[in-house]
């Protein structure tokens, strides 16, 4: 799980910078302002959330006594980006206001993702 979860955060880490800068280039001015901020939050908070999966990744090399936790913060992570970020770009780039409503699913994934690192950091001497 380390090398994958390693991977997939340095590829949503990329893709997050690729974001940024498709919405300042090439969405700057398509979008409004309200639907080219919501598209920024979703890849701000991918990257936030490529940079703590990434964490995930490292500290599973160290702790065998926290995999489970830290398995389980490494999918809600990714789950957290594929629904939360994802939503918000999709809201953003097509106005289907109802996608709104998926997007706290996501907030809450990265929520149980946060939980459970907080777990697994009492697994650490």
């Amino acid at each position: 799980m380390t090398r994958l979860f390693l991977a997939i955060a340095a590829i949503l880490a990329g893709l997050s910078v690729a974001a940024g800068a498709f919405a300042s280039h090439a969405l700057k001015e398509k979008l409004s302002e309200r639907f080219l901020e919501i598209f920024e939050t979703g890849a701000r908070y991918q990257m936030y959330h490529a940079l703590a999966l990434l964490l995930v990744g490292v500290l599973l090399s160290r702790a065998e006594a926290a995999q489970a936790f830290l398995n389980a913060a490494g999918w809600s992570f990714i789950a957290g980006i594929a629904i939360f970020s994802g939503s918000l770009y999709l809201l953003s780039l097509t106005g289907i206001k109802w996608l709104g409503a998926i997007t706290p699913l996501g907030g809450v994934a990265f929520l149980v993702g946060w939980g459970c690192l907080a777990i697994a950091a009492f697994s650490f001497k």
